[in-house]
């Protein structure tokens, strides 16, 4: 058997590479390629995932059948709901499955036991996981600095800056290989020259099923400089230990503690707008309402169900924001 480990939503890296084993976030195999992964979704539906389950975990799914993991850790609080019934379908398909929780009071007890669990069930140790957090600390720093020149300089592409944040998850499970890739993108904005001449959005919610969004916003005059959950993988706080850490993580937590976290960086980065991604089915659609009130800059709100590029209803609604925008 391999020593892969699969997980369904961010998780603390940093313990999966004390173990020595290769983390790998599912979410980001299932979106790599888009006719694959409908292939993925409608494998699920075949085996009897129902139409209106969710797109990420009937793919997450058959990821997770189509390859050989050691163990896949599966985020049953503090992600989405349809995860629990994931981990029980796994469970009783006799696969190796690792239940993690991310207390949904921020009870920092709590998720020192959370993690600690996780690093007896890996077998490692605190103090290795600690030392890994120092070293992907110092290529999250690099992380921070690609999206601060996403916004200051405005050279960089959305979609990669939604693509260095996503895939800090697991660094694409080679922090090494990740690391030379983002210092060869930051050389390239350092020494290109500043570009303003774009609408300034900010894009919320999980990360896009529909695949062509960033594109289909800048062939209109619009650019994603914030991605929020995006930005949230990344850990782009200081601190001082693993819990403090992801006690900081808005994402798995109340929607109050993203709110404040999304009109901070509104102010920053001076947003004009911004683009709310909702998933089919998804709880967290119903959020779109809190995010309507207390966020002071329009909001065009976006659903996708399967992978898909933008149909032309999409593109027009994106296209007419952008014009109200400016």
């Amino acid at each position: 058997m391999n020593n892969k480990i699969g997980f369904t939503t961010s998780v603390p890296v940093e313990v999966i590479y004390a173990a020595e084993k290769i983390p790998v976030d599912l979410n980001n195999i299932f979106i790599n390629n888009i006719d694959e992964a409908r292939k993925y979704v409608n494998q699920a539906e075949e085996i009897g995932f129902p139409r209106s389950s969710c797109g990420w975990i009937k793919g997450m799914y058959s990821i997770a059948k189509s390859t050989e993991y050691e163990a896949l850790i599966a985020v049953i609080e503090g992600d989405c709901s349809q995860s629990h019934a994931l981990f029980e379908l796994w469970q009783e398909e006799n696969i190796n499955v690792i239940p993690f929780s991310y207390p949904h009071n921020r009870n920092e007890g709590r998720l020192e036991q959370e993690i600690d669990n996780l690093i007896k069930r890996l077998g490692t140790t605190w103090e290795k996981s600690e030392n890994w957090k120092k070293k992907l600390d110092r290529i999250r720093s690099k992380i921070y600095h690609f999206d601060q020149l996403s916004y200051k300089k405005g050279n960089i592409s959305g979609f990669k800056n939604h693509l260095y944040q996503v895939c800090s998850s697991d660094f694409n499970s080679d922090p090494v290989t990740f690391e030379e890739e983002l210092d060869e993108e930051i050389y390239k904005s350092e020494i290109n020259k500043e570009n303003y001449d774009f609408i300034r959005l900010g894009y919320i919610g999980v990360p896009p099923i529909i695949t062509d969004i960033y594109d289909v916003l800048e062939i209109f005059g619009g650019k994603i400089v914030y991605n929020e959950v995006q930005r949230q993988f990344s850990m782009p706080y200081k601190t001082n230990n693993l819990v403090e850490q992801y006690l900081k993580f808005t994402y798995p937590y109340d929607v109050f503690l993203r709110i404040k976290d999304i009109n901070m960086e509104v102010k920053k980065r001076d947003l004009k707008g911004i683009i709310h991604y909702t998933q089919s089915f998804c709880y967290r659609q119903i959020q779109d309402i809190l995010f309507n009130k207390y966020i002071n800059v329009p909001i065009l709100t976006i659903e996708g169900d399967s992978p898909q590029f933008s149909d032309e209803r999409t593109k027009i609604r994106l296209e007419s924001f952008i014009e109200m925008l400016s």
